[in-house]
């Protein structure tokens, strides 16, 4: 894996929630997930059922979207993720990363998703106004 800016890889694990967009036949929807980051193997993890509209659009349509923010008015502390990627049925991996984040819901049941980032892009106006972090994979 190329290596991912630390500043993107930190805001990352430090969040707990994102939005994930998804479309299918052109119509673009979006929700809220609880995530965790596995930074390791660059995954995004998130819990969904296929009987919501997001989760039956993913199994549709990988491509998604999704968007990280930290909740601030403070101009100079605003950072944002955005990420388009894959998504996919998380495995057994994932799994257990996502229950050392949210180990209540082991008595849940789970419909785990991950994301594989094929660009990740954070803008960070603690290290400048309007600074971007680009990160795009190889493959």
């Amino acid at each position: 894996m190329e290596l991912i800016d630390s500043h993107i890889t930190k805001f990352a694990k430090q969040q707990h929630l994102l939005t994930v967009a998804t479309t299918v036949g052109g119509v673009p929807y979006v929700a809220s997930c609880f995530y965790a980051y596995d930074s390791k193997r660059n995954l995004f993890i998130f819990t969904s059922s296929q009987s919501t509209r997001h989760g039956s659009e993913m199994a549709q349509n990988g491509h998604v979207a999704l968007n990280i923010a930290l909740h601030t008015r403070i101009v100079g502390r605003i950072k944002g993720l955005q990420v388009t990627g894959r998504a996919m049925q998380a495995d057994e991996a994932a799994k257990s990363t996502y229950l050392k984040c949210f180990p209540y819901a082991v008595v849940a049941p789970l419909e785990l998703w991950m994301v594989a980032p094929d660009m990740l892009k954070l803008t960070d106006n603690t290290l400048g106004f309007g600074k971007k972090l680009i990160w795009q994979s190889m493959e």
